[in-house]
Formats: structure tokens, C-alpha cells, sequence
């Protein structure tokens, strides 16, 4: 028998208003740092896309409610606990007349567990606080919409929705003792069950049973009360709505048969910003955030007003963190950003209301006639990463595997695409034969403005990996000639921190404007350059969206440089150890690394050629013209992309949630074009016919390239 260690009765608050340690605790050996078993998480990435992440071992046999092969065992409360709920329960009920349901939280895995609230005001304890509501479903329209995130009928969060959310913003320590199997005890008799306190409890459930989708966190000690809004979870297994995964259902969702008029010129969006509902505390709060605990303001930044927030998704084993983030001007247009971000991504992970359907080979569907994307054409990972990782195992003809329906818009008829290329966090490291990124994930106001931008991301990020292993010489561009004040004169910030922001025109084969930018220090010392790159079919929004990925990172770089040096001088040494994300960007921080962008900067000192207009090189005739409508230039994007020989797939991913608010979220393929990828030992780019022949079919150069030919370093971009 191991020994468990207790938390005190009454932890002390954190820094966000919770208390710092549970009231139940996982049993481990005396000193272990971590619990037995636990994975050690891999680098938290940018958009989503992993390092490699660690295999998912097995339970180890003994391990404390877990048979090894099988699902945690549910614990039953602590008897402790259960006596504290019921007195709480019969102190409120002196001071009103109004039901509740009172019970511990932090003592069975939510995210396995079955709903079995009780009817009344739900009242959820842990440690020193209460956690009051939501107020059960109503069937008065005045009451659902009162306090509600989304004010949208149909959309209220039930009790399961909080407890799942409240899980999703616990500790990693927490998170892995309730989730993993752990042990947990009561730690003693909690203080806080006082009539004094009883009194505020029945005062709040009151107040809350007028109010649905709200929450109230209820201090005990200290008798304050915070009030935060609580979004339905589109995976409870209590109010949650399972959508079918068909074609028929993916023919009527991605068809591009409504118009999508812009909302003003020279914009390629239906709607301004401000007009989507999105309540920051709704998405970014410490008891029940759909998107994380909270968001940063990164108030020390000297270039944009970024900001910053996290989830955490499950995965066996393995905890992984997901950042989102904007990057605008104020911080008001920051935080608005992200959160859209973050439900992307949110929704990007994995099908969370649509099961797949479809379970067979490539070789029976084939066999069948079925309409596929071969995953062949988006790449594989070389023999040598599946020997050096025999936990993934490499795709095979004949291997079964899961499949999404998706939409051909070249083909207007639906296809069925392997779902771990689209859905890039799929529980089951096993499954994941590729690990992707939310490349090509995007959301708008409109399925074609969301396709429209995934498609650019797809274009930009297959010219940038097309120049940068092809170690092709771009023409560069004078970013004096933009005819927008805020780049200029974020050009000129930089320039005043040092870095000289440089662009360059990648658009290699289709007609889409596409801006390689690099910021690079003039005194080439650590956190010597950065890059960063935007595709539009404005190619002053290209210009800008290369200028912010780059101004948000280079004020930043040398510090990190500096913090870091030792690690990434290793990773220059050994490219091997280029591993996560981060890594890719940040390793160009050493200073030695510039030579290897020196097909594209040219060698310092040397002399440089001359540099042109952004309408010089993007002007009538060599790209395509917008138009008024954001479906007529997805049609023609579409028709462009096919005429090159390829094909656009897209896939439905948006949750409920997002359509309520008018949103729209898909993932875009084009199978064929180069895919990024983050670890020197996964990019797929290397093995793919395209970076061999893509430089000569756009006329760049005469022949196919050779193994020689290529850029012997990682990517750089972020």
C-alpha cells in the first residue's frame, strides 16, 4: 500500500481565486514529483500542432483504481464529503424554499461520467468554494435568456456542462489524479460549513435559479460572490446534440450556393469583428472557461497588442496544452481574435459532435468504388521516423483506419478524407499515422469566407516550404511602396528595435498574391531573424499579415534567445533535436543559423538587387481580381487551383456553438501541395513529389531538383 499525501483542510487561493490544492488528492509515493505513470508533455504549441508527442503506455499494473487495459474505475465520494454536502444541503434549506443539488466536485472523472444531476439549483463544492448553477432548463423565454453567454434559445449549458468545464480548468496535478485513476481522500472536515455561510448559499441559489447560463462562485471563507457566464459543452453527454456524418450532410453543408457580399471594399470578411457575441469571460474564466482559465495581455510587447490564452485536450496519457492568441493593434480587437482562434482550434481537434461513420481501408474503398483522398498524396513520414518511433505505426493500403465526409468544391461531390488529416488531436496516438496541424483550419462569417482563408493558408504555407527547401531566390519587395500608413510605420518601429523587415513575392504557382516576410537584426547578433508570410488576393492584406507574424516575434527574440541559448545552439548542431513548434522559429535565434537563409537574404554585406513596388509585382493580368462577393473569389481561387492539376477539399467542422454565433469553421485540403510540419524527423514535404517538380512547373527552374538541391535546415516559420 502506497502512502497518500493529505491537502490541509482549507487550501489557501491562488493568484485567479481558487484554491490552490484540493480537498481530495492523488495517492503516490512519498516525494514522486509527478504521479506514477504520468506523461511528460511535450512543448505547448502555437497553433496546434504538436511535437512529437509521447506514446500512450499502459496502466502500469497496481496503479490505484485502474486495471491495466480497462477505463478508471469511477470513485465513490468520501464519506466526509457526502456528510458535508448533506448538512450543506439542509442548512440552505432553512433559508429557502428553492431545490438543490449539492455535491462534491474534483472526485470522478467528469469527462467519463454519466449525468445524474438531481432536480434543483446544482451546488458544487470544492475546497473553500461553492459553485452555484446553472439553473435548471425553464421553460420561460425571460428566464433561459436572462445572464445567458450566447442568448440563443436551445443553447443551455446543463450541470454535466459544468462539471466537464470545471474539470477542463483544473491543474495538471488534478487533472491526472481524477482522470488517470488515482487515489483520492478527504483531507479532513472542511471549516466552511456554517449556518453564516449557509445563509449567502441559499441567497445566491435564489438569485441563480432566475438566471440560466450563468454560474456563481461563492468564496466561504470570505462570503464573496463572482458570477461567470457557462457555455454548453457540444461533447456532454447529457445536453449534447450528435450530428450525423454523412454525404448527404456534407453536400448540404459545403455547398457553395449562398451569396457572401464583403461588408465593406477591400475587405474580405461578411462582417466587421464586433459583430459576432463573443463575452470574454465566457470563453476565458477560471470556474468553467470554454476556452481556458483566463487570457494575457501581453502588456510589455513593444510592437502589437497581443494576447494570449490555453486549453488543455486529453489524449490517453498525454495532457496537451493548446495556446491561442491575436495579434492586432488594441488589445480589445486582440482578445476578440483569439477567442475566434481558439474556437477554431477548439473545433479543429477532433469531430466532437459527429462520429465517424466510416471504418475500412483504402484498399476496400478503392475496391468499391468509393470517391477518397488518397492520404499518399498529402504525405507520409519517411521509413526512418516510423523505425526510430515504432509506437506510430506508418499507413498502409490495406490498414483500417477512420474517414469524414468531406466536399470536393472542383468536383461539387462529396468525398470521404481520412480523419486524422483534418481532425488533428483524434484520441489514439496508435491511429495517428501523421501527426497534422490546424493548417488549413479556418472560421468566418460565411462558408465561403471561412474556405476562403483556409485555402490562402493552404497557398502560403506551400510557397513558403516550396522556397525554403527548394533554397529558392525570391524577388523582394520595397514595403515603402504599401500604400498603408499602419505598415509603413510598423516597419519603421522595427527598424528602431534594431531588425529590418524584409519582404519578398513567393507566389511560385498560383495566381494568389503570397509575401514571404523576414525580420532580421542588423548587428546579426543572438535572435538574428525571424520570418513569418500572408496570402490574400489583396496583396497589401498579404504584405500586413507577413508584418505582424513577424513585428509580434522579433521584439521578442532576443530575449528568448538569450534565456534559451543553450538548448537551441544544441538543436543548431543537430537538427534532430529540433522536436516541437517552437523550435522551428526559435533555433534562427542563434546566430549562425543565418547562412542558411542566405539564398534568400544574400550573404551580409553583399550587395543586394533591386528591390520593387508591391503593385509592381502583384498587378492585373498576374493575379487574380477580387471581387464583390467572397464566393465568386473562392470560384475562382478553386478554378486557379484546379487548372495547376489539383483539387480542393473541404470538410465541415463547425460545432454548434459557433453556428449560433453565425460562424463557420472548416478544414481545407489540397492534397498534392506541401503540408507543414513541426520535427525535423516529420516533414512530410521532404518525401513529396511537388518540392522535387513545383520549382521547374512554375517556370523557376529548368529541372527537377535533386536530394542535393535542397536546404539542408528545418523551416523556419512559426
Amino acid at each position: 500500500m502506497r502512502p497518500a499525501r493529505a491537502a490541509a483542510a482549507g487550501p489557501a487561493p491562488s493568484a485567479n481565486g481558487l484554491p490552490a490544492g484540493p480537498p481530495v488528492t492523488r495517492a503516490e509515493p512519498a516525494g514522486s514529483a509527478k504521479p506514477a505513470g504520468a506523461a511528460t508533455p511535450a512543448e505547448p504549441s502555437a497553433d496546434g500542432s504538436p511535437a512529437a508527442e509521447p506514446a500512450e503506455p499502459a496502466a502500469p499494473a497496481g496503479k490505484a483504481g485502474v486495471v491495466p487495459g480497462t477505463a478508471p474505475v469511477e470513485p465513490a465520494a468520501p464519506a466526509e464529503l457526502v456528510a458535508w454536502c448533506a448538512a450543506l444541503t439542509r442548512l440552505i434549506g432553512r433559508s429557502t424554499a428553492v431545490a438543490v443539488d449539492v455535491r462534491p466536485l474534483g472526485v470522478r472523472d467528469a469527462f467519463r461520467a454519466a449525468p445524474d444531476a438531481a432536480p434543483g439549483v446544482p451546488v458544487r463544492l470544492y475546497g473553500r468554494h461553492a459553485v452555484v448553477g446553472p439553473a435548471p432548463a425553464t421553460a420561460d423565454p425571460h428566464t433561459a435568456a436572462v445572464g445567458s453567454a450566447s442568448g440563443a434559445a436551445g443553447l443551455a449549458a446543463c450541470p454535466h456542462c459544468l462539471e466537464r468545464r470545471w474539470q477542463a480548468v483544473r491543474s495538471v496535478a488534478l487533472r491526472e489524479a481524477v482522470e488517470l485513476g488515482g487515489d483520492t481522500l478527504a483531507a479532513g472536515r472542511p471549516p466552511y460549513v456554517t449556518p453564516f455561510a449557509a445563509d449567502a448559499v441559499a441567497a445566491v441559489v435564489e438569485a441563480a435559479a432566475r438566471h440560466a447560463g450563468v454560474v456563481h462562485l461563492v468564496d466561504l471563507a470570505e462570503l464573496t460572490v463572482r458570477r461567470y457566464p457557462l457555455l454548453p459543452d457540444p461533447e456532454c453527454p447529457g445536453c449534447g446534440h450528435p450530428e450525423p456524418d454523412t454525404a448527404e450532410a456534407a453536400g448540404r453543408a459545403l455547398r457553395l450556393t449562398e451569396p457572401a457580399p464583403k461588408h465593406r471594399p477591400g475587405s474580405f470578411r461578411v462582417r466587421e469583428l464586433g459583430a459576432y457575441h463573443l463575452p470574454t469571460d465566457a470563453y476565458a474564466n477560471p470556474v468553467c472557461g470554454a476556452l481556458g482559465p483566463s487570457v494575457v495581455y501581453d502588456v510589455s510587447s513593444t510592437s502589437t497588442s497581443a494576447t494570449i490564452g490555453c486549453f488543455s485536450l486529453r489524449s490517453g496519457d498525454y495532457l496537451r496544452e493548446t495556446f491561442w492568441g491575436g495579434h492586432a493593434d488594441r488589445f480589445g480587437d486582440s482578445v476578440r481574435i483569439g477567442i475566434l482562434e481558439g474556437l477554431e482550434r477548439y473545433a479543429g481537434m477532433r469531430p466532437r459532435t459527429r462520429a465517424s461513420a466510416v471504418r475500412a481501408s483504402l484498399a476496400e474503398l478503392t475496391a468499391d468504388g468509393a470517391d477518397v483522398v488518397d492520404p499518399r498524396q498529402c504525405g507520409l513520414y519517411a521509413p526512418e521516423f516510423h523505425a526510430a518511433n515504432p509506437h506510430v505505426a506508418p499507413f498502409a493500403p490495406e490498414r483500417e483506419i477512420a474517414w469524414v465526409w468531406g466536399y470536393s468544391l472542383g468536383r461539387e461531390r462529396p468525398v470521404l478524407v481520412p480523419e486524422v488529416l483534418t481532425y488533428y488531436h483524434t484520441p489514439g496516438l496508435a491511429g495517428r499515422f501523421v501527426q497534422e496541424s490546424s493548417n488549413g483550419c479556418a472560421s468566418g462569417g460565411s462558408l465561403a469566407e471561412a474556405v476562403y482563408f483556409g485555402l490562402m493558408e493552404v497557398i502560403e504555407r506551400d510557397a513558403f516550404l516550396l522556397t525554403w527547401y527548394g533554397r529558392q531566390p525570391l524577388p523582394e519587395i520595397d514595403p515603402a511602396s504599401s500604400t498603408r500608413a499602419a505598415t509603413r510605420q510598423m516597419v519603421d518601429r522595427l527598424a528602431m528595435y534594431g531588425y529590418e523587415a524584409r519582404f519578398f513575392d513567393a507566389a511560385l504557382t498560383f495566381p494568389v498574391p503570397v509575401v514571404a516576410g523576414v525580420a532580421v537584426r542588423h548587428d546579426g547578433g543572438l535572435g538574428r531573424m525571424c520570418f513569418g508570410a500572408g496570402a490574400g488576393l489583396d496583396p497589401e492584406a498579404a504584405l500586413a499579415s507577413a508584418l505582424c507574424e513577424i513585428a509580434t516575434d522579433a521584439v521578442n527574440l532576443p530575449g528568448r534567445t538569450e534565456r534559451e541559448e543553450t538548448r537551441l545552439r544544441a538543436m543548431a548542431a543537430d537538427f534532430d533535436l529540433v522536436a516541437a513548434l517552437h523550435d522551428h522559429p526559435l533555433v534562427y535565434g542563434v546566430p549562425e543559423m543565418g547562412r542558411h537563409a542566405e539564398f534568400l537574404l544574400g550573404a551580409p554585406g553583399a550587395p543586394r538587387p533591386e528591390r520593387h513596388a508591391l503593385t509592381e509585382r502583384f498587378g492585373p493580368g498576374r493575379t487574380l481580381t477580387p471581387a464583390d462577393d467572397l464566393r465568386d473569389d473562392v470560384r475562382g481561387c478553386v478554378a486557379a487551383v484546379a487548372e495547376a492539376g489539383f483539387e480542393v477539399v473541404v470538410v465541415d467542422q463547425t460545432m454548434p456553438g459557433q453556428r449560433e454565433l453565425g460562424l463557420h469553421t472548416v478544414s481545407v485540403l489540397v492534397p498534392g501541395l506541401l503540408p507543414i510540419d513541426f520535427g525535423w524527423r516529420r516533414q512530410r514535404a521532404l518525401t513529396m513529389p511537388r518540392l522535387r517538380t513545383g520549382l521547374r512547373a512554375a517556370g523557376l527552374r529548368d529541372r527537377d531538383l535533386t536530394p542535393a538541391d535542397l536546404n539542408p535546415a528545418p523551416h523556419p516559420f512559426p
